[in-house]
Order: C-alpha cells, then sequence, then structure tokens
C-alpha cells in the first residue's frame, strides 16, 4: 500500500487510538477489503439465489421498520418489487428477523400465505410464529395456530415446547404444564423421555426450577424413568438459583438411581460454583475430570474462563485458555475465545483483548457478533465512548460481525447515558435501515433517554410506535413518562396511551 493511502485510512482512525496498532492494522485490512469487492459470478446461480433470498429478505424487514404498524403492512408489501412466489426459506428468515414483533409478524405470515411456492406455510414457519406471539403473551392466538397447524397436518411435539417455554417465560407455570399434557390428552402426540426433559429444561431456563423439581417428583417412575439427562438439567436449575442445598439433594438421588455424572454433570456442578464464585471446588471439579480420564469439553473451558475472567484472576483464566489449545481432546471455538477476549476486559486490558481477536481471525474461528458485543459492554462499562463508537461503526465490513439487536441496544443506551440523544436517535435509524427489529428493552432505553431529556413529544411517539408493534411497555417505563406529562398537564396523552395499553393487553388478536 502507498505511503499517501496508508495515512489516508490512518486519519479517519481519531487520534487517541492511532496508538494501538491492532486498530490500525484493522482498519487497514476492512479498507483492503472493501476495496476488493467482486460481483457474483453468472455461473454460481447457488449463490445468486442466496444472495436473492438475503436481498427479499432485508427489503421486506426494512418495509417493515419503516411501517411501524401492522395496518398498512399489507399495501406496502404488495407496492414492493417482491417475488410473485416467496420460497418458504424466506419466509421463515423474515419471522425470525420479526421475533421482536408478534403483531407484525402475525401480518406477514397472512399476507406471504397465498405466495408460498407450496400454497402453505411449512411447520417451522408456524413454530417461528408462535414463539414470537407468545412473547407479547397473545396465548389465545397461539393456540388459534396450533389448531390450524393440526388441521394441515403440520403439528408437530417441537410446537408443544415452544409454547410451554414462552407460558414459563411468562410466569405461567401451571398452564405451561397443562400444555405439555394436552399435547397427548387433545392432540394425540405421545410424549417420550425427551419430551419430559425438554419440559423440566423450559421450567428450570425460566428460573422456575422448584416447579421442575415438582414435576419431576410427580411423574418419576410413573409417567416417565429418568435418564442423566432429567438429573443434570435439575443440577443446572439449582445451580443457577445458587442452592445447592438442593442440589447436593440431587447430585446423591442420581448416584443412587445408578447413574454417574458425566460429561455434562460436570459442566453444570462447575458452572454453579463458578456462579457462587467458588472457584476453587470448580477448579477441583475439573481436576477429578482429569483424574478420570473425561474429556474436558470446550464449553467446560468457557465456563471457568468465564467465571475466573468476571473476577480478574486474569492468571488463572488465561492458564485454562492455553491449556484449552493445547489439548489434544478439545477443538478451540469462538466462544472460548470470546471468553477469553471477556477476561481481558474484565480488567481493561483492551490490547490483549485485540490480540485475542487478531488470533481469532487467523485461526479462522470468528470474530462474531458476540465477540464485538462484549468489547462494546465493557468499554461502555469503562466510559470509553469514543473507542466504543469506533468498535461499533466498523461492525458491518466484516463478515459475521454485522450489529444484531443486543448491539445496537448496547449503543443505544450508552448514548442516552450520555445525554447524547442525537447520537442514539442516529444509531436507531440506522438499525432500522438495517432492517432490524428493536425489542422491548431497546424502546425502554431510547423512551427512557428521551423523558430524561425532555423530549416528551419524541418519547410519545416512540411509546406509540412501540405499541403499533404490539409490545407492551413495563409498568416502570409508562409510570415514569406519565409523571412527566401529568407535570407538563398533558393529560390528554395520558389517557389516550392507557386506553391504547390497556386495548393491547385485553383484546386478543383475531387469526
Amino acid at each position: 500500500m502507498k505511503k499517501s493511502t496508508h495515512l489516508l485510512y490512518i486519519t479517519k482512525i481519531p487520534m487517541g487510538f492511532r496508538s494501538n496498532p491492532l486498530f490500525i492494522k484493522h482498519f487497514l485490512q476492512k479498507s483492503v477489503q472493501r476495496s476488493n469487492l467482486s460481483t457474483v459470478p453468472s455461473s454460481a446461480p447457488a449463490v445468486c439465489e442466496n444472495a436473492q433470498l438475503r436481498h427479499e429478505t432485508e427489503i421486506i424487514c426494512q418495509l417493515v421498520t419503516k411501517v411501524g404498524n401492522a395496518r398498512d403492512l399489507d399495501s406496502a408489501l404488495n407496492s414492493a418489487n417482491l417475488s410473485d412466489q416467496l420460497p418458504p426459506n424466506s419466509i421463515f428468515q423474515v419471522l425470525k428477523k420479526l421475533n421482536n414483533s408478534g403483531i407484525m409478524a402475525l401480518s406477514f405470515f397472512r399476507w406471504a400465505e397465498n405466495r408460498t411456492s407450496s400454497r402453505r406455510h411449512t411447520a417451522e414457519c408456524y413454530n417461528v410464529l408462535i414463539e414470537s406471539l407468545g412473547k407479547i403473551k397473545q396465548f389465545k392466538m397461539v393456540w388459534f395456530l396450533v389448531d390450524e397447524m393440526k388441521s394441515k397436518g403440520l403439528l408437530c411435539k417441537d410446537t408443544f415446547a415452544l409454547v410451554s417455554r414462552r407460558l414459563a417465560r411468562a410466569k405461567r407455570v401451571k398452564e405451561a404444564v397443562e400444555a405439555f399434557e394436552r399435547m397427548e390428552k387433545k392432540y394425540a402426540l405421545k410424549p417420550e423421555l425427551q419430551d419430559y426433559n425438554r419440559l423440566l429444561d423450559t421450567l428450570s431456563k425460566s428460573r422456575q426450577v422448584e416447579n421442575a423439581q415438582e414435576v419431576f417428583d410427580k411423574w418419576k417412575n410413573t409417567r416417565f424413568t429418568p435418564d442423566i439427562k432429567s438429573y443434570t438439567i435439575l443440577l443446572e436449575g439449582w445451580g443457577q438459583e445458587c442452592n445447592f442445598l438442593r442440589l447436593d439433594e440431587v447430585y446423591r438421588e442420581m448416584k443412587e438411581d445408578g447413574f454417574s455424572p458425566d460429561i455434562v454433570s460436570y459442566g453444570s456442578l462447575i458452572n454453579a460454583y463458578c456462579k457462587s464464585r467458588k472457584y476453587e471446588e470448580a477448579i477441583e471439579l475439573y481436576h477429578e475430570m482429569e483424574r478420570k480420564h473425561m474429556k474436558v469439553t470446550p464449553h467446560i473451558y468457557c465456563t471457568l474462563i468465564n467465571g475466573l475472567g468476571s473476577e480478574k484472576k486474569l492468571n488463572e483464566a488465561i492458564k485454562f485458555f492455553e491449556l484449552c489449545k493445547g489439548s489434544s481432546d478439545c477443538v478451540i471455538e469462538a466462544p472460548t475465545y470470546n471468553a477469553m477476549v471477556g477476561a481481558y476486559c474484565w480488567c481493561d486490558r483492551m490490547h490483549e483483548a485485540y490480540g485475542v481477536v487478531e488470533e481469532m481471525r487467523k485461526c479462522g474461528v470468528g470474530p462474531n457478533t458476540r465477540t464485538y458485543d462484549i468489547i462494546l459492554h465493557h468499554l461502555v462499562k469503562h466510559q470509553k465512548t469514543k473507542e466504543a463508537y469506533i468498535v461499533f461503526q466498523k461492525m458491518n465490513s466484516e463478515p459475521g460481525c454485522e450489529p444484531s439487536v443486543s448491539t445496537y441496544e448496547i449503543m443505544v443506551r450508552m448514548f442516552c447515558k450520555e445525554r447524547r440523544m442525537d447520537m442514539a436517535l442516529g444509531v436507531w435509524e440506522e438499525m432500522k435501515g438495517n432492517g432490524v427489529i428493536p425489542g422491548m428493552h431497546m424502546f425502554s432505553a431510547l423512551i427512557n433517554g428521551l423523558c430524561n431529556d425532555n423530549k416528551l413529544d419524541c418519547a410519545c411517539k416512540y411509546l406509540q410506535e412501540m405499541l403499533d408493534m404490539g409490545m407492551r411497555p413495563p409498568d416502570r417505563l409508562f409510570k415514569h413518562l406519565k409523571k412527566i406529562l401529568l407535570g407538563e398537564g398533558r393529560e390528554d396523552i395520558v389517557i389516550v396511551l392507557a386506553h391504547r395499553i390497556e386495548k393491547l393487553r385485553n383484546i386478543p388478536l383475531l387469526g
């Protein structure tokens, strides 16, 4: 590269970061890569087909974010230059991107129904829609879709696992268990051991491990005979709650029933000790595995590195990272590298963190969006706002590292905290332009930021947009906005917003 060009690219990096050679090297690499982009050859139909699929998915998601409400979505989609027949995979990808907006997802689903190449939706499309509707607690509509799937011969046990999960996340545990039972009683799908385990896992991961234990105790050896996975799920659940009394009870019962802990069980136990900051016990379990000649998985190394790194026990984290790299039984993966990136970030040693990212690139195992999210989280935490924005800006130029909704949320929160609402709104618009659908937490961050900056009209606008997408604001958020509006004498707006929220809460969607 010529000297003049080299200097041209360096001038794009603010003065504070030009001393970091990894930053400069990365910028130069990406600039060269962008200058060498070529068109897809005509002899690659599969590539072109995938590109077309991605293009149409992006167009639809951009339309959704631009339109902002289900009422006008049909006409906007009809006027767009889209294929007459959409492949099921294209519809599935759009629905996945709309998973934060159940109402918009349902509108698109119905619009696309007669445009599928097979003239009907796949089970996968129904399931991803059910997931997004469950997020906004539209369970009457969910059951309507379940019946529709049955009538079309598409119903499967995966669907009931999704319904149970969304009910459990909504703290409707009794209904979650009833949904599982309804699978056999009403829909004639007989559950097997893996389905029972999936229910236990659903309850445990929804912070309802006590209910999972009740189901286990009630049905054990009557409706199902547990295997080691059943016990491991409970070990993980009690471990997440840091309840070692109950964890030890399950562990003893598991051994009494003739099950020796396997790799997954050890992983759950090590995770429980790390979560409770009992690192000596966690490391002793690691050595116990070694003595038993058990293969230590990348997941276990990742758990130890994450735990030790978060406590700033950097030397120990590095030791396990090197052990993972040197193990003949262990293929190091992106999550393990990400754990090491996080460990350096916890100690504010960003230069070394960028060095790990460079190593990932050389080894062909990343980086990915999660890598950058970890770095951004810590830069924001250390109040390195400018550096965080530089890292964010370069994500789009690296394949596989495009900002996700969690990335945009980090940036919006950062600018809101800095009272830079112009920048927060700029990031928001970029997100919408990229067809990324904001979630409830991101809307909440932006609206709270606008309230704190006394931009009430703008805050109300985004609350309306949130409601248009079928998301109910958290009570705390609406109370905050309501208090400020009433203080400004704008009771009429409060009444309108309260009515819309109540309507969304009480009136179910129609199919």
